[in-house]
């Protein structure tokens, strides 16, 4: 005969008990009020910034451009510092040297884009005289838009260019103000002669010995990486320039100079920054050779030379430690553009290497690895 023992008995026991425990852990957790609070006001949090980061583009981008820069060049005030010349000097002659090179490559682009500019109606007539031997697909299209139904009775018969109007708003809008210069150029001054004190005041901002540590060797893994980075890019674009003016002069192209020096420009933009250089290639190569096939000539090299630099060069010369997964790069490409325009294209990258970094050292990756497949 079978004793049923009452349920107390049975927790005295202990055995149930556990029991319950197990199953109690088993169960599915529940999401609470206080995770969905803290949850939505990080999500408001981060829309907010975003939204000062916005509207206030005026003011907060020479501000973190600077101090992105300014941890890039602070490597070479080290170096000046060496040879005992003073930090706040060496800030001011690497803000010069800085100053003078983009004078240098602006100079060089902007005397083809001024001559063009004044001769943009001839070139017009030029370029849609050109793009005649397009007439023909472009009658074809249209009829078999007609046919379909959704295409109109009478079809232009060549291909008509897009107006201009919005190049003009379009500039003014994406280049920064004199004002925006300024700042830049004195907070990046600033910032690389005080670079160690503010160091030192952000270190001792903990007051723990593991906070200090760790932030230490965050500063240092930012200005070393950061440092680099910019060194390496800058190298091999200005190989990618020298390159594309040299393909330029030898296909006949007019300005290789200013062709060169706008591809290793636009070569510190991602993806973006060589696509759109192609782009200018074609166009330019349409417009001064009298056939197709000549104008395509600087493309097609430039385009092959951009393939072997972004797929053997660049990722062997910069490493495993700074290559970026090629799509984070893509969405923090596209996010730092819409956010700030070309600057925020060119700093997408150095961010996104901060970001990393940064992640790296307060959110280190201890969990047991998956197995291999």
């Amino acid at each position: 005969m079978v004793r049923v023992l009452p349920t107390e008995a049975l927790l005295a026991d202990g055995n149930d008990g556990s029991a319950l425990n197990e199953n109690r852990h088993e169960l599915p957790p529940v999401i609470r009020r206080a995770e969905v609070v803290a949850t939505a006001l990080v999500i408001l949090t981060a829309i907010c910034i975003i939204g000062v980061l916005y509207f206030a583009k005026a003011f907060f981008l020479p501000i973190v451009m600077a101090f992105v820069v300014g941890t890039m060049l602070s490597p070479a005030a080290n170096f000046l510092e060496r040879y005992r010349v003073p930090r706040g000097v060496g800030a001011v002659l690497i803000v010069v040297a800085v100053a003078a090179g983009l004078a240098f490559i602006i100079g060089l682009i902007s005397a083809p884009v001024l001559d063009w500019t004044n001769r943009l109606p001839e070139l017009a007539a030029q370029l849609k005289a050109k793009l005649h031997v397009f007439d023909r697909p472009l009658i074809l299209w249209h009829e078999m838009q007609a046919a379909i139904g959704g295409g109109s009775a009478q079809p232009s018969a060549s291909l008509e260019l897009p107006k201009f109007d919005w190049v003009q708003p379009a500039i003014e809008f994406l280049s920064p103000t004199f004002t925006e210069f300024l700042l830049f150029f004195a907070t990046l001054v600033l910032f690389i002669a005080s670079w160690r004190d503010l160091r030192r005041t952000l270190i001792l901002t903990f007051a723990d010995h593991e906070a200090r540590l760790r932030t230490l060797r965050i500063l240092n893994e930012l200005e070393l990486h950061l440092g680099n980075y910019l060194l390496t890019v800058t190298l091999i674009n200005t190989g990618l320039g020298v390159a594309t003016g040299l393909v330029c002069a030898f296909a006949g192209m007019p300005n290789p100079a200013g062709l060169g020096a706008l591809a290793a420009t636009l070569n510190f933009i991602p993806i973006i920054g060589p696509i759109a250089m192609f782009g200018v290639l074609v166009l330019v190569g349409v417009i001064s050779f009298p056939t197709l096939s000549g104008g395509l000539v600087a493309p097609l090299v430039f385009a092959g030379i951009t393939f072997l630099e972004g797929h053997f060069v660049t990722p062997t010369i910069i490493g495993r430690r700074l290559a970026l997964n090629a799509l984070a790069v893509f969405i923090a490409l596209a996010f730092w553009t819409w956010l700030w325009g070309p600057m925020g294209a060119f700093l997408a990258s150095p961010l996104l290497i901060v970001a990393l970094i940064v992640k790296e050292h307060l959110l280190p990756d201890d969990s047991p690895q998956l197995p291999s497949d």
